[in-house]
């Protein structure tokens, strides 16, 4: 007979703290009311509960004691410079004066070498303490050299990819006077509508976080005295991804348990992996907004992890409070913000407009004013502005080298995904006689994606698919028709599906390049339909009504509905918005020169009215079930995606043998001191060409104390093999794989007796299963 299935009430359980938590780290603050200056002290204003040790604290203290309240205020103040304008222009008068007054702390959205050292020269020449600005700019996939979406840079399943393209970016930024970028975001998402799901990682905390903390250490590097790292910054804190109906900026209401299971994750390891500066989210957090959310940004953020960075707004946060109908005015918003753990003010000045009056009247502390300036100096002092403060105007990275666009258009075919390839029609030989090639970004330079430096675009557009297939084929005949617009509808579509109609019937095979225009996907840029933009779809089908071989490349910032053109379509590459080396990287993958290996990072659902659609959600009481209507499913359609999350095809075979546990059953004690469990699988490429393949090990803690996900990733490894190659692939499991945060605000990290499956394959849907128990 089975194992009686216990009560979770009766079952003992094992609390294990999380990774640097001490016995009071999670600690309710009780006593002084909502926002008050008593309640910021009580939540560590000093900066001294949990936070790592300061190496520049004598020189910050020093200085310190030599700053007017003004000027303490002013390091707290971020103003926003614009690209194209060199000091001495007269809109640039207030940032100007504000340096030489010394009541500015930082400038954002300024590069340039020649002009960050005027705008630095002020500062630090004219202004009583001569302290150095900090030059702060969003470089997200690339400043000059622009490697693809972070969405797309998550499918490679290869961490190293994000690196890569924060080692590049860090040089050439650096280079350029930039000391410190808003980027990595790491907000984990479910809502493929909201458009910055382009700058995620895409549906899951843990692939999430490997991606977060390789593009931390890409940025930061061993440290800043060469001077080509910048200061990294994990955003949005906290759970921005959860914004209601996909729409930026909304609410978020959001379980204790959620927020630390799917949201945080990827925060903490980034914190662990020394993150300089944390950026707060635009989003109410159950009610809190996040700018104002002292449970986030001083209990968990400084109090539990002991991140001692600084913490900055984003653009108007702190004014937001008011819009929130949290803060009153102003005064108000500066008291909140300050109160709750935020250190810097970006673009607006209701903290240094209102700072003293705020101390005069004890609704702020000067503690907590000194531990937020404290913040501020270390992160200069650790860079090393105070000892140098300028960039060599002669060495600026003024373009993109070899070595970074090859860089470039690795990670960008590395990151493609094969959705189908029905009958082998990929990869094209180059030998081919004739192709047509469709499609409004068969010959577009839109390719770059959402969040480019504006100047980057203009001087280093994306390589064309048109111009690298004929380079990639030069002995093909290769025919060009638009067919539609991108985004609209246009009187003249109908003549241009016809002409692409007519050239897909006279060529061998046709190549149909169709998707999102960048601007539809980034911040502000939510989508209520997810279908191809205007009349792409009507293009597709009539290419397919052709019955001439065809391929589907497509080129987006999130994932699309596909209607009902997939099912005609015979081959479909997921290209996502690929960067600067865009065409040569496609070109690589249909003519082969690539093997695609990607691996889709989120869901793809078959229509909007089915979202959210994720992999790693819930069971319920009556779980899908094909053949009874009366469970969780939809009269219309199944509840299961287009394509799953982890799905990726190969123009080879890859066969995975039965997977092993190396033992079957482990003690909570043991896991609690350390201990893991292994599991292995052997992976063999059973194809005719060399190929990547990324082996997936998913977790489901079958009876536990708060419903679990069905499924959890928690290792994943991306192996390449010859034809006919193998090898074995091994994870450990640990404590935290196999438990999970509670309800409790105080941050309870659980890992309870009972049975565990082990998933193992090549995608979210993997069959192959382990039985775990943990004693």
């Amino acid at each position: 007979m089975p194992e009686p299935r216990r009560r979770p009430e009766l079952r003992r359980r094992t609390v294990l703290s999380a990774i640097g938590v001490t016995a009071a780290a999670g600690a309710v603050v009780t006593g002084p009311s909502r926002g008050s200056a008593g309640a910021a002290d009580a939540t560590g204003a000093t900066g001294t509960t949990g936070a790592r040790e300061r190496p520049y604290g004598s020189r910050v203290r020093d200085l310190l004691g030599r700053m007017t309240p003004d000027e303490k205020l002013g390091q707290l103040q971020q103003l926003p410079w614009a690209y194209d304008l060199n000091p001495g222009s007269g809109s640039t008068r207030e940032v100007e004066d504000a340096a030489r007054s010394g009541r500015l702390g930082s400038v954002l959205s300024v590069f340039g070498a020649r002009t960050t050292n005027a705008l630095q020269r002020i500062a630090v020449e004219e202004s009583r303490l001569g302290i150095p600005l900090l030059f702060g700019l969003d470089v997200i996939h690339g400043f000059w050299t622009t490697f693809p979406i972070p969405l797309a840079q998550a499918a490679s399943f290869d961490p190293e990819v994000a690196r890569a393209d924060a080692r590049v970016s860090a040089k050439e930024a650096r280079s350029n006077g930039v000391h410190w970028t808003f980027s990595p975001m790491m907000d984990v998402t479910h809502e493929p509508r909201w458009g910055r799901i382009a700058e995620s990682g895409g549906e899951d905390p843990y692939l999430t976080a490997r991606f977060a903390v390789a593009k931390v250490e890409g940025y930061q590097g061993s440290g800043y005295g060469a001077k080509e790292t910048v200061a990294a910054c994990a955003k949005h804190f906290v759970a921005y991804g959860g914004a209601e109906g996909g729409r930026d900026y909304n609410t978020v209401d959001v379980s204790e348990s959620r927020l630390r299971n799917l949201h945080l994750p990827p925060f903490k390891a980034a914190s662990d992996a020394r993150v300089a500066t944390v950026m707060a989210s635009f989003n109410t957090i159950s009610g809190v907004p996040a700018h104002g959310n002292a449970h986030t940004l001083t209990e968990i953020l400084r109090d539990e992890w002991g991140f001692g960075g600084m913490v900055v707004s984003d653009w108007s946060g702190v004014q937001e409070l008011i819009a929130h109908g949290f803060a009153e005015d102003g005064a108000d918003a500066a008291r909140l913000a300050l109160n709750a753990g935020v250190d810097m003010e970006m673009t607006s000045t209701h903290l240094r407009t209102n700072g003293r009056a705020l101390l005069r009247a004890g609704k702020i502390t000067q503690r907590r004013v000194d531990d937020a300036v404290a913040r501020v100096l270390d992160l200069k002092l650790e860079l090393g502005l105070f000892d140098d403060p300028y960039v060599e105007e002669d060495a600026a990275v003024t373009k993109p080298s070899a070595g970074a666009r090859a860089a470039a258009r690795t990670a960008a075919a590395r990151s493609m995904v094969l959705l189908k390839n029905d009958g082998n029609v990929l990869p094209l030989a180059a030998s081919v006689r004739s192709l047509a090639l469709v499609g409004p970004f068969a010959d577009s330079a839109d390719l770059l994606g959402t969040w480019v430096l504006p100047a980057a675009a203009e001087r280093f557009p994306a390589v064309k698919v048109l111009d690298a297939v004929r380079r990639a084929a030069p002995d093909t005949k290769v025919t060009h028709v638009r067919g539609v617009d991108p985004v609209g509808r246009e009187a003249g579509d109908a003549d241009g599906i016809d002409a692409a109609v007519a050239a897909a019937k006279a060529a061998d095979v046709t190549v149909v390049v169709v998707g999102e225009p960048a601007a539809l996907s980034g911040e502000a840029a939510a989508r209520s339909d997810l279908s191809l933009p205007g009349a792409q779809e009507e293009l597709v089908a009539a290419i397919a009504a052709t019955g001439r071989p065809f391929v589907v490349v497509l080129v987006n910032g999130r994932p699309l509905t596909t209607g009902d053109w997939i099912d005609a379509a015979p081959a479909v590459l997921e290209a996502w918005h690929p960067g600067t080396e865009a065409g040569h990287a496609i070109a690589d993958v249909l003519f082969g020169t690539v093997n695609p290996g990607g691996k889709l990072p989120v869901s793809f659902p078959r229509t909007v009215g089915q979202l959210p659609v994720h992999y790693n959600h819930e069971s319920t009481g009556r779980p899908y079930a094909a053949d009874n209507k009366f469970t969780s499913t939809y009269l219309d359609l199944p509840p299961t995606p287009q394509f799953p999350f982890g799905f990726g095809l190969s123009y080879t075979t890859f066969a995975l043998g039965a997977p092993r546990l190396g033992r079957g059953d482990v003690p909570a004690a043991a896991l609690r001191a350390g201990d893991t469990v292994e599991v292995a699988v052997d992976v063999r490429n059973t194809g005719s060409r060399p190929g990547d393949e990324v082996v997936q090990l998913y977790v489901h803690d079958v009876a536990a104390s708060i419903t679990q996900p069905v499924r959890r990733l928690r290792g994943f490894k991306r192996v390449t093999l010859a034809a006919g190659a193998a090898t074995t692939v091994r994870f450990r499991l640990g404590a935290d794989d196999l438990g999970f945060w509670t309800n409790d605000p105080r941050g309870r990290f659980l890992v309870e007796e009972g049975t565990f499956d082990l998933y193992v394959g090549t995608s979210s849907t993997a069959e192959a299963r382990l039985s775990l128990k943990v004693t």
